[in-house]
C-alpha cells in the first residue's frame, strides 16, 4: 500500500462518513485530498518512506471565511479519527511534518508552499516561486471539492507557467547548465580540482534537469525525486535520468565529459523540436539568447538572460 492510496482510502472510509454525520451542511463548500510535501503525495514512497511522516491522513481544505468559523471544531474532530487503519498508522510526525495533513484555508495551503494564496498574477510573481513548491502545490490527489476554490487554484498553477515566463527559465537554465556541464567540469579536472569537478557535475545535474522538465512543461521536484520524476515524463526525459545514472556511476573524467554532451544534446534536439532555437551549435550557452529572442514581453525579453 502507497501512501497516497492509504489515505484515499482512509479518507472515503472513515473521514467522509464521518463528516456527513457531523458536518453535512459544511460538506458542500470543503475539499480533500492529499498534497505537497513528502514522497507519498508523488507516488514514490516505499519502506523507507514510512520511518516519518507516513500513514493514515488527508487534508481538508475551507475557503478563509469557513476556516475562520469551523476550523477549530474541525480541527478537534480531525484529532479524533482513528490513528490507525488498515494495519496502517499511527502516523511518525517528525519535527517538520506537523503540518503535512489536517484541517487547512485554501490561501493559507497555498501560501505555504507558493507565498501566494491564489495564483501568481504577473511574470515577476511567476518568477518568484521556486519550481519544487509548484510541484509539491500540484500533486498528489483532491479526493473531492464540492467548494471549488482549491481546484481553481490547483488547475491555474497546474496549467504550468505563462509561456514567456516558460521561455525565460528555459533561457537561464540553458546559460547555467552549458557553464557548468559543458564548460567549467572540463576545466575543473584539467586543474585536478576533483572538489569543483564534483560540484560542476551536480551543478549541471540540478540546471539540465530542470531544462528538461521547463521544455516538457512539467515543474521539476525536490532535488531527491528529479531524476525518479523524470522518467515519468515523455522523452527526453526517461534517457536523461539514464544518462544521469551513468553519469554519477563512472570513475572515468572523459567518459562523463562525453555523457555530459549526450546529454546536452539530447536537451539542444527538444529545443529545435519545440522550434526554440535555429542554431546549429552543440554549446547549451549559445541557445540561451535564442531562446530569450523568442519572448514577446519586451521587459522580460531584455532581462539578464542568465537570470530566471
Amino acid at each position: 500500500m502507497q501512501g497516497l492510496a492509504l489515505a484515499e482510502n482512509y479518507f472515503f472510509s472513515v473521514g467522509l462518513p464521518s463528516l456527513e454525520n457531523q458536518f453535512p451542511t459544511l460538506l458542500a463548500c470543503m475539499a480533500a485530498g492529499l498534497v505537497g510535501d513528502g514522497s507519498e503525495c508523488y507516488g514514490f514512497d516505499d519502506e523507507i518512506s514510512r520511518d516519518h511522516d507516513w500513514g493514515p491522513g488527508f487534508q481538508i481544505w475551507l475557503d478563509d471565511e469557513d476556516f475562520e468559523a469551523w476550523g477549530p471544531r474541525l480541527s478537534a474532530w480531525y484529532s479524533g479519527l482513528p490513528r490507525v487503519f488498515a494495519s496502517f498508522g499511527p502516523r511518525r510526525r517528525s519535527s517538520w511534518g506537523d503540518n503535512r495533513v489536517g484541517v487547512f484555508s485554501v490561501s493559507g495551503f497555498y501560501r505555504g508552499f507558493i507565498g501566494l494564496g491564489r495564483a501568481p498574477e504577473s511574470p515577476d510573481e511567476w518568477l518568484a516561486i521556486p519550481e519544487n513548491a509548484l510541484a509539491a502545490a500540484t500533486n498528489g490527489r483532491v479526493f473531492l471539492d464540492r467548494g471549488g476554490r482549491f481546484s481553481t487554484v490547483r488547475e491555474m498553477l497546474a496549467g504550468f507557467y505563462p509561456e514567456d515566463v516558460r521561455k525565460k527559465k528555459i533561457a537561464s537554465r540553458l546559460m547555467t547548465a552549458g557553464q557548468s556541464g559543458q564548460y567549467n567540469f572540463s576545466r575543473c579536472v584539467r586543474r585536478r580540482d576533483d572538489v569543483s569537478a564534483a560540484y560542476a557535475r551536480t551543478k549541471f545535474f540540478a540546471d539540465a534537469f530542470s531544462l528538461v522538465f521547463l521544455l516538457k512543461k512539467r515543474y521539476a521536484p525536490f532535488y531527491k525525486w528529479m531524476v525518479r520524476a523524470a522518467m515519468t515524463i515523455p522523452e527526453p526525459g526517461p534517457e536523461m535520468a539514464r544518462l544521469a545514472r551513468l553519469l554519477c556511476r563512472s570513475p572515468d573524467y572523459s567518459e562523463q565529459e562525453l555523457l555530459i554532451e549526450t546529454m546536452s544534446a539530447l536537451a539542444v534536439n527538444e529545443l529545435r523540436s519545440q522550434g526554440l532555437t535555429g542554431s546549429s551549435s552543440s554549446f547549451l550557452c549559445d541557445h540561451g539568447p535564442e531562446v530569450q529572442q523568442t519572448i514577446a514581453d519586451p521587459v522580460l525579453r531584455e532581462r539578464n538572460v542568465w537570470v530566471g
